[in-house]
């Protein structure tokens, strides 16, 4: 498999390399502990002003309330007949009552279970949280949990133009911590290995050297598995802009520019008290091909599809990450 190929395709699919899953080469060697290691370490000193991904844009909305835990601290969100997205406390002041079990009526919030209603102004004992929505996700600022400088909207790396994009949204939880997530999203050696229903010939071309590198970033050469030995080549790039994301964007090859961003949301702690984290990967899809105009029309179709190869690479990385976490949990992981 040759990247990049200059000569115009019809089609982007390419007949990839008949190489059997085992005889791979090895890249135990290349996926060296130390340089993911250092990636993370640089990730996870970076700052994110307090600021954590709440949900997709899609999934609040205007008729009904939306609750998750972050941070331990239980959220609410809704919007306003404007279309503004809000959060706040999960509790309702009055009794304790679960606001995401009431309903949105005008633009507030009405608990059932005696019926107050709250809206943006607040109310003694809760106050709605900072949001920004940047048309993919929402998040949400909790300076009491972050504990960093507040910043005013969170960093949100760069994204084709929605407006002829394709944006799919998959959520997943775990028993482990972000640093687990993301930790498993700077080793790219792993792809062709445990994900070959997805991946082929996947290649690490370049890694970030030196304690500050610049550009801090890792670049893959791979094929996307559609069929078969049917695929589609590119030249990625791995950045993390902050501490709880990384972003795969194509740099060269079908869909450049497209990113697949990877957040990890700290939740909580179960019952036994080992910390759940969620995995929130968003995938905006663009190209300029004539074809891709039909797929936006059949987006309806598609995103089902994109979602479910995400959901399927992040069960088995998922499992990978929890692992991780019990090893480094119990004194056990290496290095």
């Amino acid at each position: 498999m040759t990247f990049p190929d200059p000569t115009p395709r019809r089609l982007p699919l390419r007949r990839m390399p008949d190489n059997a899953w085992n005889t791979q080469d090895p890249t135990w060697r290349e996926g060296s502990p130390g340089i993911i290691a250092a990636a993370l370490k640089r990730a996870m000193a970076r700052p994110s002003g307090n600021w954590y991904v709440l949900a997709a844009s899609s999934e609040v909305r205007a008729d009904r309330p939306f609750g998750r835990l972050v941070g331990g601290v239980e959220l609410v969100a809704w919007r306003t007949p404007d279309g503004t997205a809000h959060a706040a406390p999960g509790a309702c002041p009055h009794l304790g009552a679960p606001l995401c079990r009431g309903a949105v009526d005008d633009g507030r919030l009405v608990c059932r279970w005696h019926g107050l209603s709250l809206g943006t102004e607040g109310f003694p004992g809760w106050s709605p949280y900072p949001v920004h929505d940047d048309g993919v996700l929402v998040w949400v600022r909790l300076d009491h949990v972050g504990g960093e400088e507040p910043l005013e909207t969170p960093v949100v790396s760069e994204r084709p133009s929605l407006e002829g994009a394709i944006v799919a949204v998959e959520s997943l939880a775990g028993r482990c911590e972000p640093e687990d997530v993301i930790a498993n999203r700077l080793d790219p050696w792993h792809g062709s290995w445990f994900h070959p229903y997805s991946f082929v010939g996947l290649r690490v071309t370049e890694v970030p050297e030196g304690p500050d590198p610049d550009p801090d970033r890792m670049v893959v050469e791979v094929g996307f598995r559609v069929a078969g030995r049917w695929g589609v080549p590119v030249r990625a790039e791995f950045r993390c802009p902050g501490p709880r994301t990384v972003v795969m964007r194509i740099i060269e090859g079908e869909g450049l520019g497209s990113v697949v961003e990877t957040h990890a949301t700290p939740l909580g702690v179960d019952e036994r008290g080992v910390p759940r984290t969620a995995v929130v990967e968003a995938t905006v899809a663009s190209s300029e091909r004539t074809g891709f105009s039909i797929a936006r029309r059949l987006a309806v179709a598609v995103r089902p599809v994109m979602r479910a190869t995400a959901r399927r690479l992040w069960r088995d990385d998922l499992a990978y990450a929890e692992r991780r976490y019990l090893l480094r949990s119990t004194g056990r992981f290496p290095g």
